[in-house]
């Protein structure tokens, strides 16, 4: 630095900041600064200079005392040439417009009612930050219930691809509801198997393999790929193709009964001699009331429809303006992501994805364009309650848990008292402990043998760090080696058509396996699900992009022995699952079904009402604004 400049800036501020570390820079326009002729200032001025023109760079640095926490910071320089200040300025604004990961454009959604009403002073909090950064933002508050979701599932594909992503002010309910619009129609792949079939394929093949042949990543590619033939001759006009075990994935030699046929596209349910489009169904009043749950199942039909190719439309995509074509175009944007600005109630998500509540932290990564690939399981209920029938199948995404039992009775008590906000939470629990319910159901899952992870322990026997190398448990933290394994961070992530796996981990011999009994939850964790009152999560060492989820089925005990398992969950580095009484299994697909009394589905931390239900990992589905945390 030449002796014409000045630096504004405090002892301890670095002497020099990466180029990928500062996220604005612009002029600065901080009055006089007095000459200085001591030697021993760190940074002052060193000529005779009374007046100044400055420029100041933002940069970001991460809290000593909390890693995962990053702060914004500030250098100002100062020079007498006001023009050389404007070339400083316009050359580093070049160098962060080279870098195509940062967001140029974002939709931003803010909920007013999201945890404790403060998502609106919070996204005034780290505005600022967005302005100066020069990116540009359409903001939506939210009036209503479902109308983040309504606008994502309303959008043209052309009028997203306008944006780099779309950032959610609000909670983990907030982010699912925008997470379900934007995949409602754009995500098409088959079908997870319902609970009807797999029973069927247990009972008839007892002990045999269910990739008898292939593995799952081609099973899901064929799956995949016997759907896109049979819309592709749908818009032809051709003749339908025939398939069997290839049309369901999960299933080999899958035939499909006449409840569960309404998912295929209209080639194949025809093929079944069943028509989805004309059978009569009634609908269950308590999935009406949730605008996201009967637009799923709107879309849903909607999907089944074939173009009339007389009616004249020319879009190479088969879609009509008249909108009753649909086959929908896929998700086109590969570097669209997701941001989310904590204001929730737990904000699970967040803290699992960046190790802190914090939305200063998450706001800056956003803004650089940090990119971190997230599994998202398909979650298709097949009957809302036992007495409901000819129900067409709703579809939900998962980005974190979903829980029946005890976690579904919790979110159902817990809207009676929203008007107490995030502790209505723990007065809905507490209630719900001290009844201490439990629901007969049957859970039936894939086997993923211990043999399929041991390549991430071989891995990590050469790691540096000796707490990790010696852990059993591989916890998911930046730059993790599980995730990235197969998946780079940096790469655009697309929407997939069928279950991706681990090239490592491909089962070559997985079974269906069943666990029938009375449980006081029956839980499926896709994250750790970190928050401030359980430090490491329900599962401490699950995965953000390994292609897995995590089924924790907790069966009748006393009240007691479930205490100390709540209790377990708010220690860190305790187990919460080492009971006799608890059965985790890790899987990439499931399917549900209750007997007798019946409770809800905590989905995301919104009610989902299923007593037959079946879910299936899509691994890496989308990306997000994040990092990982680093804990």
């Amino acid at each position: 630095m030449s002796s014409c400049w000045g630096l504004m800036a405090a002892t301890q501020m670095p002497t020099e900041v990466l180029i990928s570390d500062i996220y604005a820079v612009e002029l600065a326009n901080r009055g006089s600064i007095l000459e200085s002729k001591s030697a021993a200032a760190t940074f002052s001025l060193l000529s005779c200079v009374s007046k100044l023109h400055y420029f100041a760079v933002h940069f970001v640095e991460k809290s000593h005392k909390q890693h995962s926490v990053w702060i914004p910071r500030e250098l100002v320089f100062g020079h007498p040439d006001p023009k050389a200040c404007q070339e400083w300025v316009r050359c580093i604004h070049n160098f962060l417009n080279l870098d195509d990961k940062r967001p140029k454009k974002l939709l931003v959604f803010v909920n007013p009612l999201s945890g404790k009403r403060h998502a609106v002073k919070t996204w005034e909090v780290v505005r600022p930050l967005f302005d100066r950064a020069k990116i540009m933002m359409k903001v939506v508050k939210t009036d209503r219930a479902g109308h983040a979701f309504d606008i994502m599932k309303e959008i043209t594909t052309e009028q997203l691809n306008c944006y780099d992503g779309a950032v959610t002010v609000g909670g983990d309910g907030f982010f699912n509801e925008v997470l379900n619009g934007l995949l409602s129609w754009r995500h098409k792949a088959p079908y997870p198997p319902s609970p009807v079939d797999v029973e069927h394929y247990i009972q008839e093949n007892a002990g045999q393999p269910i990739f008898p042949h292939t593995d799952a990543v081609q099973n899901a590619e064929l799956g995949a790929r016997a759907v896109q033939d049979a819309e592709d001759h749908a818009e032809l006009d051709s003749p339908p193709l025939c398939y069997d075990k290839d049309s369901r994935p999960l299933l080999p030699n899958f035939v499909a009964s006449r409840t569960e046929a309404s998912h295929l596209s209209l080639h194949q349910s025809l093929q079944f001699g069943y028509d989805p489009i004309s059978e009569g169904r009634s609908e269950d009043k308590s999935c009406k009331e949730n605008p996201m749950v009967e637009s799923s199942r709107t879309s849903l039909r909607a999907q089944h429809e074939v173009p009339n190719p007389s009616s004249g439309c020319d879009n190479i995509q088969g879609s009509c303006t008249s909108g009753e074509a649909t086959t929908m175009p896929s998700f086109l944007n590969p570097s669209f992501r997701i941001g989310i600005i904590p204001a929730g109630s737990t904000d699970t998500i967040v803290v699992s994805t960046t190790g802190a509540r914090d939305p200063t932290t998450s706001a800056l990564q956003i803004i650089l364009g940090k990119r971190l690939p997230l599994d998202i399981a398909q979650v298709v209920s097949w009957k809302s309650n036992s007495k409901s029938s000819g129900e067409a199948p709703c579809v939900r995404y998962l980005a974190s848990f979903a829980g029946y039992g005890f976690y579904g009775d919790v979110i159902r008590e817990s809207e009676s008292y929203r008007w107490m906000g995030p502790a209505r939470y723990d007065f809905a629990g507490t209630r719900v402990f001290l009844r201490h319910r439990s629901y007969e159901a049957e859970v039936s899952f894939i086997e993923v043998p211990d043999e399929t992870t041991h390549h991430i322990r071989s891995e990590l026997a050469s790691c540096r760090n000796e707490a990790v190398r010696n852990s059993k448990k591989v916890k998911c933290l930046m730059n993790c080696a599980v995730c990235a394994n197969g998946i780079k961070s940096d790469d655009p992530i697309v929407f997939t058509s069928g279950v991706e796996m681990l090239p490592q981990t491909k089962p070559q011999a997985s079974k269906w396996l069943k666990s029938k009994g009375i449980f006081l939850s029956v839980g499926a964790a896709l994250m750790s699900c970190r928050n401030d009152k359980a430090p490491d999560g329900v599962v401490a060492d699950a995965h953000l992009a390994d292609g897995f989820l995590h089924l924790v089925l907790i069966k009748d005990c006393s009240h007691v022995s479930y205490l100390r398992h709540l209790l377990r969950l708010t220690r860190k580095d305790a187990d919460p699952l080492d009971f006799k009484f608890i059965e985790h299994h890790k899987t990439t697909a499931f399917t549900f079904v209750s007997h007798g009394e019946e409770s809800m589905w905590n989905v995301d931390g919104e009610v989902f009402p299923a007593c037959q239900l079946s879910a299936q990992v899509f691994r890496g589905l989308i990306s997000l604004f994040a990092t990982g945390p680093q804990l």
